[in-house]
């Protein structure tokens, strides 16, 4: 006859088994109804930005698929690693998500002391789209072809100056790349923001600028500005008349900045997929690329393997770079 003793004994190992058979079970339980809560997409720049505007698109859609909120949360600041910091420190379940672009993840490890390193602290999801940068010249620039461009700066060493939106961005480092593609000496003249850089190339101020298309295609088609190539791997359909640098010759000037999911490291393998796949459905959405056209942007979703070969690849090549023209951030 069982005793009391081994009845409760036993009663101790059954509750201590179910325990752990729950431990075990709770991440595939988690990823089978993921999102079951509203997820949070952080974005590390301030509203109303292409990136901020980007992330509402692509939050909206996800909303829609899964039934559940993807809120945005602006947190701008320090060259975008305060929203990073935040995702990289956020428990790895899927709830808390990075919107970054290009920068943060091939240019700043080259440039800034981060606290959360691009390459350990999170999990890749996905790309969504791609923004080519636009060559365009004042005015005042008398050279009406990129050939004619290069001509002139290596006859007139260092006079031709370029603008950035900041020192360290990457519209600056496609000005970088671009000098080195094509021999060529530029002036460097950093502005705080885009919005005085395009202010000062209209005003002929300065000489030329990379900058996005949605930041120039009015003032190109306005005749403002002259647009001489864009620099990404095809020609843009907002402005399928200006050619790509690697059309004109230049095979080694290609760039343009891109944006794409993260999550923190150590997110269950199968939220991510759920996650990367659902970001390439809103990127193939019909809707979705026509929005991201009409701001110079280019729809582009992909695996997470795609993305970390990606980040990898850019930022060996911007590191090189940086290394070879001694460029600094003040």
């Amino acid at each position: 006859m069982e005793t009391s003793h081994s009845t409760c004994f036993r009663r101790r190992l059954l509750g201590a088994a179910l325990t752990m058979c729950a431990l075990f079970a709770a991440p595939g339980q988690a990823a089978s109804d993921f999102p079951n809560r509203p997820v949070s997409v952080l974005v590390p720049f301030s509203p109303g930005g292409g990136t901020d505007i980007s992330a509402r698109l692509l939050a909206t859609k996800l909303s829609q698929t899964t039934g559940q909120s993807f809120i945005v949360e602006n947190r701008p600041g320090a060259a975008g690693q305060i929203a990073a910091d935040a995702v990289a420190r956020a428990k790895p379940d899927g709830y808390t998500l990075l919107f970054a672009n290009s920068g943060m993840l091939a240019i700043n490890p080259w440039l800034y002391k981060l606290t959360s390193d691009p390459e350990k602290a999170y999990a890749p999801v996905s790309m969504f789209s791609d923004l080519p940068f636009v060559l365009v010249v004042s005015p005042n620039v008398k050279a009406k072809t990129v050939a004619e461009l290069i001509a002139q700066a290596k006859a007139e060493p260092s006079t031709l100056t370029f603008a950035s939106s900041g020192s360290g961005g990457a519209p600056h480092l496609a000005g970088e790349i671009f000098q080195e593609a094509a021999g060529v000496q530029l002036m460097h003249v950093p502005y705080k923001g885009g919005g005085p850089a395009m202010t000062d190339l209209m005003a002929g101020h300065v000489d030329m600028l990379f900058a996005s298309v949605l930041e120039t295609v009015s003032h190109v088609k306005s005749g403002k500005l002259r647009a001489l190539a864009v620099t990404g791997a095809q020609r843009s359909p907002t402005l399928p008349d200006v050619p790509t640098l690697d059309e004109l010759g230049l095979k080694n000037a290609q760039t343009q900045s891109w944006t794409a999911v993260l999550a923190p490291a150590g997110t269950p393998k199968e939220v991510v997929e759920k996650l990367a796949a659902w970001v390439r459905e809103a990127a193939d959405a019909p809707d979705v690329r026509e929005t991201l056209q009409a701001q110079g942007a280019v729809a582009h979703g992909s695996t997470p393997q795609d993305l970390s070969r990606i980040a990898s690849e850019d930022r060996a090549r911007y590191g090189d770079i940086i290394k070879a023209r001694n460029l600094k951030v003040e």
